[in-house]
């Protein structure tokens, strides 16, 4: 009998334990993972500090994810593979200072837009460039499948445009005298610029354009939601609060 009742309550506590270990296990159960993959060389919307990556996507991607109960991973690539990442579903969305233009629309769908871009033009203090009309004939630098590639290699050829990996490098190239200007968006242009003795913004803006969050053309159950989720965003100001963050009323242009 004395067994027996040893038995029952090694029974008994084996249960208990089961049963505290599954209560901890829903406790702490894994949020769904939201991939999202940029390209962490424009600053201010996605840039490195320390082993983070940081900036307005980051931030505004970190709040979406959070209204969505998920947690958000950030893989930094290439920008030009971030697209065909999102379409074979090695990512969720990409969101990079991209915007939407009709040959992305081919391959991918679009969030709405949550920021303005604006592409400018660098180029050294002193050098003849002095308008866009001056760009022709000259050696453009861009990054690689940006709309600045896509816009300078349309309107002045390819011939006459050198593509690079980022910004960076551009500019780098543009210094050593092995282009005439480089084409990026204003925000990381003010900020290579900032960083680099000798160097300007042309007064005349390339283009204006809309940045947006990209899914797989399949993947319209996501779209909606960060649709939602970022439409909320916006109404309550926490876009506005992030990009004010990261671009002050007076560094503005």
């Amino acid at each position: 009998m004395k067994k027996t009742l040893k038995i029952l309550a090694a029974v008994m506590a084996l249960a208990l334990v089961i049963g505290v270990f599954a209560a901890c296990g829903a406790k702490t159960e894994e949020k769904a993972t939201l991939t999202m993959a940029t390209n962490a060389e424009f600053p201010p919307y996605e840039f490195h500090e320390g082993d983070a990556i940081v900036g307005i996507d980051a931030e505004i991607a970190a709040l979406i994810a959070d209204k969505l109960g998920m947690e958000l991973k950030i893989e930094d690539v290439e920008f030009a593979s971030i697209i065909p990442g999102v379409q074979a579903g090695k990512y969720d969305m990409g969101m990079a200072g991209m915007t939407v233009t009709d040959e992305r629309l081919e391959s991918v769908n679009f969030s709405d837009s949550y920021a303005k871009g604006v592409q400018v033009v660098i180029i050294k203090e002193g050098s003849a460039i002095k308008s866009l009309d001056d760009l022709t004939g000259k050696k453009i630098g861009v990054q690689t499948a940006t709309t600045g590639d896509i816009y300078a290699s349309d309107e002045f050829g390819e011939e006459n445009v050198t593509k690079y990996e980022n910004g960076a490098i551009a500019v780098q190239a543009l210094l050593s005298d092995k282009i005439d200007c480089v084409i990026i968006d204003n925000e990381p242009a003010k900020s290579y610029v900032a960083a680099n003795e000798g160097l300007t913004i042309l007064e005349t803006e390339y283009a204006v354009e809309d940045y947006a969050i990209c899914f797989a053309k399949e993947n319209t159950e996501l779209q909606e939601k960060v649709n939602s989720a970022l439409k909320d965003l916006i109404a309550d100001g926490s876009v506005q609060k992030i990009v004010d963050k990261y671009i002050s009323a007076d560094t503005a242009e």
